[in-house]
C-alpha cells in the first residue's frame, strides 16, 4: 500500500519546499536529491519521510479527523505526556500536537535539509530542529522563561512504517525495566520485544533499538537516548478512530521520551532537551 501522502508529490508541482491544503490542514512538501518529507504546520509534525530508493520510514493515517490531532507521523507530545496529572479536562499529550508552529528555517544543503520550527506558548518557547536526508534526525528543545520551577514531560511520538507488525521484533531493551500501561503493573523486557495483542509499555531506558521487519526485509536502527524513557505502543485489536485493522498493521510507535519518574525539573531559564535518531541497519 503506498503512503497515503507520496501522491502529493505528484500533482503538486513547483518548487520546494511549498505549501499545500490537504485534509484541512496545511502541509509542507520537502523535496530534496537524498529524500522526500511532509510537514503538518499543524504540530509541525513530519508526517512522511523516505529516503530515495527506500520504503517510507513513518506511517501516516489516510483518514484524519477535521478537528484535533493527526495521527501519525511524529507527533510532539508537550509539555506532556499522557493525561494532566492534574487537570482532567486538559488534551492528551498536552498543546503542541494541536497548535500551528512558525517556520523560522528551511534550506537545502549537500547531506540534506535543515528545517527548524518554533512554538511559544504563555512562558514556554520550544523549537524543534528536524535534519533529513539519509537519516532521519528530530532535537526538540524546551526553554522556561517563568520564575518558578516547572515539571515537564515531553515525547517524540514516532510511527515507524512495517510491513506486518505482528512480525516485526524489536531488540536492544533486553533486561530493561519499564512499566506496563495495559497491565498497569512493573515490567522487565526479556530479549526481544514483540507484538502480540496490544503494547504499551514505558521502559527506563534509552538507546540505539534495531526494528527487525522481516516483511519488507528492513531493519531500522532507532535511537532514543535523547531521552531518558524509550516508550513502545501498539493498540493491538483495540480500535483506532478512522483507522481500519488492517490499516493499524502497518505501524509501530517506538518513542524518544523523559516521562512519569524521569519527567524534568526545570527551574528559570533551564532548557529541555529531546532527541529522537534513525538510520537503516
Amino acid at each position: 500500500m503506498e503512503h497515503p501522502l507520496a501522491g502529493l508529490f505528484l500533482s503538486s508541482g513547483g518548487s520546494s519546499p511549498r505549501w499545500l491544503t490537504h485534509q484541512g490542514r496545511e502541509l509542507l512538501l520537502v523535496e530534496h536529491p537524498l529524500c522526500q518529507a511532509v510537514f503538518s504546520r499543524q504540530g509541525a509534525q513530519l508526517l512522511h519521510f523516505q529516503p530515495r530508493g527506500d520504503r517510507p520510514w513513518l506511517w501516516c493515517a489516510s483518514r484524519w479527523q477535521p478537528h484535533g490531532a493527526i495521527r501519525g507521523g511524529v507527533p510532539i507530545c508537550w509539555p506532556w505526556f499522557g493525561r494532566h496529572p492534574t487537570e482532567p479536562g486538559w488534551p492528551s499529550h498536552g498543546w503542541a500536537r494541536l497548535s500551528d508552529w512558525q517556520l523560522l528555517l528551511s534550506e537545502s544543503h549537500e547531506q540534506g535539509v535543515r528545517l527548524h520550527w518554533q512554538l511559544e506558548l504563555c512562558d514556554w518557547q520550544v523549537t524543534l530542529e528536524a535534519e533529513l536526508g539519509a537519516e532521519l534526525r528530530l532535537r526538540l528543545v524546551t526553554r522556561h522563561a517563568d520564575s518558578e520551577p516547572c515539571l515537564l514531560s515531553h515525547a517524540l511520538h514516532a510511527y515507524w512504517r512495517v510491513g506486518d507488525v505482528a512480525q516485526v521484533g524489536l531488540l536492544g531493551l533486553d533486561g530493561a525495566p519499564g512499566y506496563d500501561l495495559l497491565a498497569r503493573a512493573d515490567c522487565l523486557q526479556g530479549g526481544v520485544l514483540r507484538i502480540d495483542d496490544g503494547c504499551h509499555r514505558i521502559f527506563r531506558r534509552g538507546g540505539q533499538l534495531q526494528l527487525q521487519d522481516p516483511a519488507w526485509q528492513r531493519r531500522l536502527l532507532v535511537d532514543t537516548s535523547g531521552g531518558a524513557n524509550s516508550v513502545v505502543w501498539h493498540p493491538g485489536s483495540r480500535p483506532l478512530t478512522d483507522v481500519g485493522w488492517n490499516e493499524a498493521l502497518g505501524f509501530l510507535c517506538v518513542e524518544a521520551a523523559s516521562c512519569g519518574p524521569d519527567s524534568l525539573s526545570l527551574a528559570a531559564g533551564e532548557e529541555g532537551l529531546l532527541s529522537l535518531h534513525a538510520r537503516r541497519g
